[in-house]
């Protein structure tokens, strides 16, 4: 849980700071989120599933702190977040092979008791 704390941590302030200054931006961006990835013919864990492996192939670890956290909260098991991960690897290559292990353990933090 230590790692995906200390990016949320990282990332409060400035985004903070940010919504402040851009709110409208930032309200939209809520809302096209919350729009996004509502129940639909695809499942909410299907959707974090497929943001998870967008967050690996953008190399970005809040997204993968964000859309792990959400995979786990939507009932994605641990299997289909490796599953998830060697579709990324298979695509990404060489980088899928840093970044979905990190996907993992962002899976593995958000599920830790």
């Amino acid at each position: 849980m230590e790692h995906n704390h200390a990016i949320r941590e990282e990332l409060r302030e400035p985004a903070l700071a940010l919504r402040e200054l851009i709110p409208q931006v930032l309200r939209g961006y809520a809302d096209m989120s919350k729009a996004a990835m509502g129940e639909g013919e695809l499942s909410v864990a299907t959707k974090e599933l497929i943001a998870l492996a967008i967050a690996i192939t953008r190399e970005c670890d809040g997204c993968l702190v964000a859309h792990a956290r959400g995979a786990h909260r939507a009932g994605a098991s641990r299997q289909q977040v490796a599953e998830m991960a060697g579709v990324a690897i298979m695509m990404n290559g060489g980088p899928g092979t840093v970044w979905g292990p990190r996907a993992l353990r962002a899976f593995d933090e958000a599920a830790a008791p």
